[in-house]
């Protein structure tokens, strides 16, 4: 098991930077090696709601369909993957105010094959891999 925590400062509001990280939808813009995301369930993103991705880790595709563990509305989201070639966990957190927040990632995972046996180099890589993305979240955010 594989577990990463990665925070990150936004100069953005609180409430938009929610809104943005918790369309799954917006994950194409931020987070690499995302090639597509698209939600598959009814209604507004909350408890429940499912979503499919398609992406590549270490050139290496990765099908997955998340399911909404839980929703706060304005601060948490979390998912867990139901469907994966990389079944992981997210947890996504946002707090502060209507000018700057900070983003909180916890993301955890069981992978498979080669990068199961090493857990070290994996989550090294995986923890990089979060680090960009967050840093690339920031910029698309402050550059709005």
């Amino acid at each position: 098991m594989v577990k990463v925590m990665v925070k990150t400062e936004v100069n953005n509001g609180a409430r938009e930077t929610f809104a943005f990280i918790a369309n799954p939808e917006n994950n194409p813009q931020w987070q690499g090696g995302m090639k597509k995301c698209k939600v598959t369930s009814e209604g507004p993103i909350g408890v429940g709601s499912e979503y499919e991705q398609e992406a590549e880790f270490m050139g290496k595709p990765i099908l997955t369909t998340f399911k909404i563990t839980e929703f706060e509305e304005g601060h948490l989201i979390k998912g867990e993957s139901i469907i994966s070639t990389f079944p992981i966990t997210f947890q996504r957190m946002v707090s502060g105010n209507d000018r700057a927040c900070d983003v909180t990632a916890i993301v955890t995972g069981a992978p498979r094959g080669l990068m199961g046996i090493f857990p070290f180099l994996t989550k090294w890589m995986i923890k990089r891999s979060i680090t960009r993305d967050y840093q690339k979240l920031k910029n698309t955010l402050e550059s709005e």
